[in-house]
């Protein structure tokens, strides 16, 4: 949820951490803050609101200098976006500075127990409790390296919920020390320099070089002895290095006003990297990384795919491809309420869990959850080195480099497109299609990069539909099969970005309840199957288009090419290639996502960093 970031070098601490929290603002915008040790004196800033806020703070007071500092960006969970509640959190003695994400879940108690030994508090979060037992615990390790490190583990281990721990001590000036329980950290690995970060993206403009930190893990970095990690109980720990697949450009706008619409322009890249290298020379599917023998896979007789937000109306899509192909039943579940209703679950299930950041928590628990009832789990992740594609069996990455903007774009198209993978490769293993068969539907799948770079090239008309429509109140849309979802998804980005009440309903359900919300002029987006589909499916769609114009509806119609049928009732017509109907999710999407964007932009609206949203939910 929050942006992280820490540093031990040469350079000017100050600088490196600065720009760290730049290019993790989207992880949290209610307040930002940054601590050095210089001197031998701790000394911290800190400030509501964006970013911008503590810039303007530290060009007036100046930090010192420092090799070493730590920075935080946050998203609000204990104690509301105030000066007083941002981080760094110092012990009351000022020897410590600690920044935190997640939920420490017992707080109260320690809090409680801080203040029978006289600590007074500064703030209403939880991290806070953080610092004033690391202060303490500091105070009773012996002296000597790895003392600061040695109190973290202490202090972890009496820790309850999810969190991600750094912390420097003013004893210590060129050692940072950090620790983490589902909550995502990653060490960055320069030349005679060492990053700490969320993820990687606070520190890909010095280095690509990672190691990925396990659960419940505590890394030691200093500049003379490099890094240590061991569990919460000091057992040494090997940590797994790799190599970041992309650069400090692709988290740059581009000349784009918003990295959203970079984000939407990249989708035809990232699609055709989400595909590269999965076809192998024999017609067979390749994966990621697969720890299931194909045996276990034809043994599964039912799947649940588990998602939030966005990744889960992927899911949605998925449940049509998937069963259409292998014949399976699928079960689609918000990730939040999968676990707490207690589903049927056992060593013939197949539970696949979608995450961008590979960090969700609600879907992290509900994969563990899974594991617990002894069900298989296949992860789909854009993140190498997350959480979730570690702790599951399966693993497909969807290669969509770095996004930015809180909402999802690029991620979403590559995970429908991950998905379909998915499900090709269970048919195939199951011998429910033919390694031809496979190919034909990859050459359909490889179509698609092209498909959505002819819809962007449309989009002009679409930014100014998205400005007719930016005074309106309500907005609805609809769909049919996997139009569906389509519908879900194009409402959430519209709430998400511009604040305005939508909603999506399948098209069929219209007449038995919905339908009495029309009003003269409301806009109405309709997600209309291919006529080459099941033609009475198509035939119905144009009659509920029929049906909210009569009713004064205005209606905004997202077509293939050729479908001349709904001509008549479309007030506006928003063409899109001819695709095959399970794969037209992936273009009919795109116009959704840019009309969001413009309605929001011309609301006056952050695009990029909507109100209340952060870009990794990593807190339930």
């Amino acid at each position: 949820m929050c942006g992280i970031v820490g540093y031990v070098g040469p350079q000017d601490a100050r600088d490196v951490v600065l720009e760290g929290l730049r290019r993790l603002e989207y992880r949290g915008y209610d307040s930002a803050g940054i601590a050095v040790v210089a001197d031998g004196e701790l000394t911290s800033a800190k400030k509501a609101g964006k970013l911008a806020n503590l810039e303007k703070v530290l060009a007036e007071h100046p930090l010192p200098a420092a090799t070493v500092a730590i920075g935080h960006t946050r998203w609000a969970t204990h104690g509301g976006p105030t000066d007083r509640n941002a981080h760094p959190h110092l012990s009351a003695d000022g020897s410590v500075a600690v920044i935190h994400n997640g939920i420490i879940e017992n707080f109260a108690t320690l809090r409680a127990e801080c203040e029978r030994d006289g600590v007074e508090f500064a703030s209403d979060t939880d991290t806070e409790v953080a610092a004033h037992l690391l202060a303490a615990e500091y105070a009773r390790t012996p002296a000597g390296p790895g003392r600061l490190a040695e109190a973290l583990r202490t202090v972890s281990r009496r820790l309850e919920g999810a969190f991600t721990l750094v912390a420097t001590c003013v004893s210590e000036p060129d050692t940072l020390v950090a620790s983490r329980r589902s909550s995502p950290l990653v060490v960055g690995v320069g030349e005679g320099e060492y990053f700490l970060g969320s993820d990687v993206a606070a520190f890909i403009g010095h280095t690509r070089n990672a190691l990925e930190l396990g659960q419940d893990q505590v890394v030691e970095i200093d500049r003379t002895r490099g890094v240590t990690v061991t569990d919460f109980f000091g057992a040494p720990v090997e940590p797994t290095a790799y190599t970041v697949d992309w650069d400090a450009a692709a988290a740059e706008k581009g000349g784009y006003d918003w990295f959203m619409l970079k984000e939407i322009a990249e989708q035809p890249q990232a699609i055709a990297d989400t595909l590269l290298g999965r076809l192998g020379e024999s017609g067979d599917l390749i994966l990621d990384e697969v720890r299931l023998s194909d045996q276990e896979l034809r043994d599964i007789d039912k799947i649940f795919v588990v998602s939030c937000g966005t990744s889960y109306h992927a899911g949605l899509i998925a449940k049509y491809a998937i069963e259409h192909w292998t014949r399976i039943p699928v079960e689609v579940e918000v990730a939040s309420e999968f676990r707490y209703r207690d589903p049927v679950l056992d060593r013939s299930t197949l539970v696949i869990v979608i995450s961008q950041s590979g960090e969700t928590m609600d879907t992290l628990m509900a994969l563990r959850h899974a594991k617990e009832q002894k069900a298989r789990v296949l992860a789909i992740c854009n993140a190498n080195g997350s959480t979730i594609p570690r702790e599951s069996d399966a693993v497909l990455y969807t290669h969509a480099g770095p996004e930015i903007a809180v909402a999802s774009t690029k991620a979403f198209l590559s995970q429908i497109v991950a998905c379909y993978l998915v499900g090709l490769f269970l048919a195939q293993v199951r011998g429910m299609k033919y390694e031809d068969e496979v190919a034909a539907i990859v050459d359909d799948l490889r179509r698609l990069p092209e498909a959505v770079a002819q819809v962007l090239t449309g989009m002009d008309e679409v930014r100014a539909l998205g400005r007719s429509l930016a005074d309106a109140n309500t907005i609805l849309f609809l769909g049919r099969h996997v139009g569906y979802p389509v519908a879900l998804e194009g409402a959430l980005k519209l709430k998400e970005l511009a604040y305005i009440h939508a909603e999506g309903f399948a098209a069929g359900e219209l007449k038995h309840g919905p339908i009495a919300v029309i009003d003269q002029g409301t806009p109405v987006v309709v997600v209309v199957p291919s006529p080459r589909s099941r033609e009475s499916v198509h035939g119905k769609v144009v009659s509920n288009i029929q049906e909210v114009r009569a009713r004064g509806a205005r209606t905004i119609v997202i077509a293939e090419e050729g479908d001349e049928d709904v001509v008549p009732y479309a007030d506006h017509i928003i063409r899109v290639p001819r695709t095959p109907t399970l794969l037209a999710p992936v273009v009919t999407t795109v116009p959704l996502q840019v009309l969001a964007c413009e309605i929001a932009d011309t609301r006056g609206y952050d695009v990029d960093q909507p109100r209340n949203l952060a870009k990794s939910v990593t807190v339930e």
